[in-house]
């Protein structure tokens, strides 16, 4: 499967199948060592089919990215329960975003779209749009509910959202990039969330 931008997306009959198939595979293998085999296999189509449907393995891989940024925004703002302690659902949804964004399938979303920056500037804005920019406005919708309550005082709810979800990655996710370190235990992704929400909640808590 070529590596080039090229090619646009076809649907069809059997596109979600592929989907599928290529998800279970680029999660367990990561960008580069998935090969076009083992997805058509785990499939359950021909090497013909999946070209049909993705010329390019970017666009397959952006797909699959796309459609996985979007579940894991559903799950870090699912178990919000407006009935709860904003420290307690700040905290749930905080550790769900790290877990997420320390992953070796959001490893490779992250470096694929910086090494093609220049060369396919579309991949980063259709990632951002997906991923980041979804995640924040699941937590600006929690925010204004919040306001609304009297639990939270803030006069930007966008940049607070934005706040928060860089704070959760502190320390992890610059180690994780400029470091190679990928396995962080539960003890230190809840150390770094739990003082997220401590500066959150000092700043905006009302």
């Amino acid at each position: 499967m070529p590596d080039g931008s090229g090619g646009e997306i076809k649907k069809g009959r059997k596109f979600e199948q592929v989907l599928e198939g290529a998800r279970r595979i680029f999660m367990a293998d990561g960008y580069e060592g998935a090969s076009v085999d083992d997805i058509a296999r785990a499939a359950k189509v021909s090497k013909a089919t999946l070209y049909s449907y993705f010329p390019d393995k970017r666009l397959l891989f952006l797909e699959v990215a796309k459609g996985e940024c979007a579940r894991q925004a559903d799950l870090a703002t699912a178990t919000i329960d407006q009935c709860r302690p904003v420290r307690e659902v700040l905290t749930e949804a905080g550790m769900t975003l790290v877990r997420f964004v320390t992953s070796a399938f959001a490893r490779g979303i992250f470096r694929l779209c910086v090494a093609e920056a220049e060369r396919f500037p579309q991949l980063g804005r259709e990632f951002y749009q997906s991923g980041p920019a979804m995640g924040r406005a699941r937590f600006v919708e929690y925010f204004e509910s919040a306001i609304e309550r009297g639990e939270l005082k803030i006069d930007d709810v966008e940049l607070a959202a934005e706040q928060f979800q860089e704070l959760c990655k502190a320390d992890l996710f610059q180690r994780m990039i400029f470091c190679n370190t990928h396995d962080f235990t539960d003890a230190e992704i809840e150390r770094v969330v739990t003082g997220a929400v401590d500066v959150f909640l000092a700043r905006y808590g009302a």
